[in-house]
């Protein structure tokens, strides 16, 4: 700014002197070029490495053993033995209309469940049966026989050695209040809708769906309720998958052999 300045001046006595600018006018000094560093060039960093989602593991539990979260039983799968039964089977400690066991997973599950859907939404589950063995299971479907002929019986309860319910792992859900109980109109009640939405958090299948009847060759059972374990359960629903023989390849299971 000075060298500007003083350039300037030079020019206006030039001009009121009467000197000419070229001889006169003293030579300014040129802002001399200060190098300046080379732009530094970042220094590339390694891409991060995808880390691959590990895939679910569908063989990481048997589907055959009866004893397996995972075992899967419909009219084509009987258990073997035909009358297994769980070694580890407790008492439920939740509101009945007759005393349920269940597995002590399963149990502890369906406890914590019962209790959630009191403390979250106010409603008070009660178990309709769980475990029934083998002669239990013949004694209801015989009954059910001689009162429905076996076409009516075969599309509402498994035949004996054919049961979710004889694996410990399978329990019927109703309101305290009996409304609806064992009946599909089950579905559109509070319980049974906080059921659909959120059984899955405690490792619960709802085993028989509206709309799979082809699949698991029962009648829509609203109340059904299937223990497999939360990773299973989860990963089913994430999928879109409402069946254990779809999840698993399984041929559809709509008749016995």
């Amino acid at each position: 700014m000075v060298c500007v300045a003083l350039a300037a001046a030079s020019v206006v006595l030039g001009v009121v002197t009467g000197t000419s600018r070229e001889t006169d006018a003293a030579p300014t000094a040129q802002p001399s070029a200060t190098a300046s560093a080379p732009p530094t060039r970042p220094v590339p960093t390694a891409a991060p490495t995808a880390v691959p989602v590990a895939s679910f593991d569908r063989a990481a539990l048997s589907i055959d053993d009866p004893a397996s979260l995972w075992v899967v039983v419909n009219k084509q799968r009987s258990l073997r033995p035909a009358d297994y039964s769980p070694s580890d089977l407790v008492t439920v400690p939740v509101a009945h209309t007759w005393q349920p066991q269940l597995r002590q997973e399963a149990s502890a599950a369906a406890a914590a469940m019962f209790a959630a859907a009191r403390e979250e939404a106010g409603l008070s589950l009660a178990s309709n049966s769980a475990y029934r063995g083998f002669a239990a299971q013949a004694r209801v479907y015989s009954a059910l026989v001689n009162a429905e002929g076996v076409a009516s019986a075969d599309q509402s309860i498994a035949r004996p050695g054919n049961s979710e319910h004889q694996t410990g792992l399978a329990i019927d859900v109703g309101a305290e209040s009996g409304r609806c109980s064992l009946n599909p109109c089950f579905a559109d009640t509070p319980e049974g809708l906080w059921l659909t939405q959120n059984s899955v958090r405690f490792g619960f299948l709802l085993r028989y769906p509206a709309d799979k009847v082809a699949v698991t060759g029962y009648e829509f059972e609203p109340w059904h309720f299937r223990y497999i374990g939360t990773d299973l359960a989860v990963e089913m629903r994430s999928g879109g998958v409402s069946t254990l023989e779809e999840f698993f390849g399984l041929p559809p299971a709509p008749g016995y052999p």
